[in-house]
């Protein structure tokens, strides 16, 4: 989940081994990275969730089973695709990324679409590994203010965790910070922090802890899409001015 630089024009002009057909293999590389890690992180959600509830019958102990293997997948995947494609892994992330002028909108729109794929191939899986119906759309309804407002919130920390360790030169703590806030903000928001639009899509397909209901998601998404602008505009009141790796950060 760091920003991803796109080579500019005169630099392409410099760059004897550089021709479009190795720039659209960079781009398919990138989408196939977004598209996997989504649908792994999905599955994290998903299996841990369908887990959880055959090992207890304790809410609680369901939620935590549930957060602790999503805040621990996160970590692995933003380590493991981070250096390929930013690992992204949710549209808020790359829309941030695409009005901080960080990628070009037919990027942005590739990887948003790779990133909903993938979440809803990632749920399918998730499902079949526990012989549960390979699509079974959620009865969960998730609708309140409070939900509403959780997804605001938890969209608005985790897009500051991650522009904050980047745009102040320290993007190798964005797994484990990423990780640490999701885990948290299971607990500390009444949606149990879904602040991801490919997320809320792809868990409408299963009838399981992990599901919402359909006629939920659009709101969810909503209220997300209202946190990524907000945490845009604090990202450009409090980290103006990116600060390279090699200079201090306060």
């Amino acid at each position: 989940m760091t920003d991803t630089i796109e080579p500019t024009d005169a630099e392409l002009a410099v760059l004897p081994e550089t021709g479009t057909g190795e720039l659209r293999l960079d781009l398919a590389r990138r989408l196939a990275a977004e598209a996997l890690g989504t649908a792994f992180l999905l599955i994290a959600v998903v299996g841990s969730g369908i887990m959880a509830s055959q090992l207890s019958t304790d809410v609680g102990l369901q939620l935590l089973e549930n957060s602790i293997a999503t805040g621990g997948a996160l970590v692995g995947l933003i380590l493991m695709f981070g250096a390929v494609s930013g690992a992204h892994l949710n549209p808020a992330v790359t829309l941030v990324d695409r009005l901080l002028g960080s990628t070009t909108s037919r990027d942005a729109g590739l990887y948003v679409v790779a990133q909903v794929v993938g979440a809803c191939v990632g749920t399918v899986v998730g499902n079949l590994m526990f012989e549960l119906p390979a699509v079974g759309l959620s009865p969960r309804h998730r609708s309140s203010g409070a939900l509403w407002l959780s997804e605001v919130v938890a969209t608005v920390g985790l897009l500051l965790v991650i522009q904050g360790c980047v745009r102040t030169g320290r993007a190798a703590a964005v797994p484990f910070a990423v990780g640490a806030w999701i885990t948290g903000a299971y607990w500390f928001t009444s949606s149990t922090s879904f602040a991801n639009p490919a997320v809320t899509v792809a868990r409408t397909l299963s009838d399981s802890f992990a599901g919402i209901a359909p006629s939920s998601a659009p709101m969810f998404v909503g209220m997300q899409l209202v946190g990524t602008a907000i945490a845009f505009g604090l990202v450009r009141l409090l980290y103006p001015q990116p600060t390279s790796p090699t200079e201090e950060s306060p």
